[in-house]
């Protein structure tokens, strides 16, 4: 049975990429919301943002953040990583600005979002514990077969220490 994950990404430079993430099958992924949903919840305030990422998150047991070159330090990735790790589920990180966009083109790397977040017990950056892959390759096919390949695997390993931790 494939695992319920909740994505986590800059939605509108990587909205793309992550779809070509979701559509690998190897994991059960939230639904993707469109651009005229996303902006009647974002029209709802800070509240209804909460609400609906609280509701995407719902019986998830990981959080996968896609990472793309703007994804770090963002304040509802920052949110949607620490709700993910307060309420137990696995968290990790997947690079996928190497993935073609709509135009064909792939983005330069972005940095690791769990440095931006603390681990409250050790006060040391999450990055220490949760692990972001740069998947293998030299080219968007080559990097989209890693993804394939290893995703699923890499969501377990999250769990694993998440529940360690």
């Amino acid at each position: 049975m494939a695992r319920r994950v909740f994505y986590s990404f800059h939605y509108k430079p990587d909205a793309m990429r992550a779809s070509l993430v979701r559509q690998i099958g190897a994991l059960e992924g939230n639904r993707p919301v469109s651009d005229n949903d996303w902006e009647k919840v974002v029209g709802g305030g800070v509240a209804a943002i909460k609400k609906w990422i609280a509701g995407q998150m719902s019986e998830r047991s990981c959080t996968v953040v896609l990472v793309g070159q703007q994804t770090a330090n963002r304040k509802w990735i920052n949110y949607e990583i620490i709700q993910s790790w307060n309420a137990n589920m696995g968290v990790v990180g997947i690079h996928i600005h190497g993935l073609k966009n709509t135009d064909g083109k792939i983005a330069p790397k972005g940095n690791n979002p769990f440095d931006h977040v603390t681990h409250t017990p050790t006060k040391k950056k999450l990055s220490t514990l949760v692990k972001c892959y740069n998947p293998a390759g030299t080219n968007s096919k080559e990097r989209y077969a890693w993804i394939t390949k290893n995703l699923a695997n890499a969501v377990e390993e999250a769990i694993d220490i998440r529940g360690a931790n």
